[in-house]
């Protein structure tokens, strides 16, 4: 009994001497896509950043496939020391609802140590869309069900659901074309082939600079900054539809306490510099900042928001 309970302690002993040294070596910054993406992208805006304030190097690891959840798993498995970092999404909240045969539950594996950046959800539109604005948009496709195809990065990704979303707070009927990706959904909508598509802004934000799209409504609660012109789908019209996305930095659940608020304290130190503020701005995203206990409510939040709608379509992934 004696020597079990020397072990506990010098264990314990041996946890807390590990956090309080952390870090001691280079930290793994996992991303569960590839690169050139929004959750790619801001991966990349953190890495350097977390390292400056961490005293060591944060190294970025795509990790990418199966809607992100090869990337996921990994940082589920990986040891809960702290050396192994995910950029999160609501994709996490989503992979549970969506898959069925998950062999984890990042809802309950993984915490958010804190967020770092919201990025708007858009509605952009071809140029042969029939519609300049919001309003037109949402009359066309009332007068016209089915008539305007609405391409996705996937049967359930994000961009999917918003437009089941909006469907539903709109009382409209769009077809449904999914994609492998949001870039070749992109593709398409550049091309005309389809007509719309429910994207975070990022993904779309050179083609809106250039003038090869249009961009109608935001699903968030206020106008971005880097798009004041563009209305909210409140302003539109369509209530009840506030959808942002958001990134935050994730580790396995049982990793130290010390641990998790040493990280947490760096990222919500970052969001606070002007450089990242103009930098997010640049790309169409805003500082987010939440500790790890927003986070929590936050995702909890996400869960109830989603389930409902997942339950609606009635979408299970193998």
């Amino acid at each position: 009994m004696f020597k079990k309970l020397a072990a506990i302690v010098a264990l314990a002993l041996s946890f807390h001497a590990n956090a309080q040294d952390y870090p001691s070596k280079p930290i793994t910054l996992v991303v569960p896509f590839a690169p050139g993406g929004t959750v790619d992208l801001m991966g990349r805006i953190i890495a350097e950043r977390l390292a400056g304030y961490l005293g060591q190097p944060v190294i970025v690891n795509n990790r990418p496939g199966a809607g992100g959840i090869i990337g996921t798993s990994y940082a589920v498995k990986a040891p809960a020391d702290g050396y192994t970092l995910l950029v999160g999404t609501q994709g996490q909240v989503l992979q549970p609802l969506l898959y069925k045969n998950l062999d984890f539950d990042s809802n309950k594996d993984l915490i958010t140590v804190a967020t770092f950046a919201a990025v708007p959800n858009v509605l952009a539109v071809s140029l042969n869309t029939p519609a300049n604005t919001l309003d037109e948009f949402v009359a066309y496709a009332k007068s016209n069900p089915g008539a305007i195809n609405m391409g996705s990065a996937g049967i359930g990704s994000i961009n999917h659901l918003v437009g089941e979303v909006f469907q539903d707070r709109a009382k409209v009927k769009l077809t449904h074309i999914p994609y492998k990706g949001a870039a070749p959904a992109t593709a398409d909508l550049l091309s005309g082939e389809v007509q719309a598509l429910f994207v975070n802004l990022p993904n779309v934000m050179s083609h809106v600079s250039a003038g090869k799209i249009r961009l109608l409504g935001v699903a968030s609660e206020a106008r971005a900054p880097s798009i004041p012109d563009v209305p909210t789908f409140g302003e539109g019209g369509v209530k009840n539809a506030v959808l942002d996305s958001w990134y935050g930095v994730m580790v396995p659940a049982k990793t130290p306490q010390a641990v998790v608020k040493k990280i947490q304290d760096a990222v919500l130190a970052m969001t606070k510099e002007p450089d990242f503020t103009t930098k997010l701005i640049e790309v169409g995203a805003t500082p987010f900042p939440n500790d790890a206990v927003a986070s929590a409510r936050i995702m909890a939040d996400e869960l109830e928001l989603w389930r409902p709608v997942v339950k609606r379509l009635d979408i299970q992934m193998d």
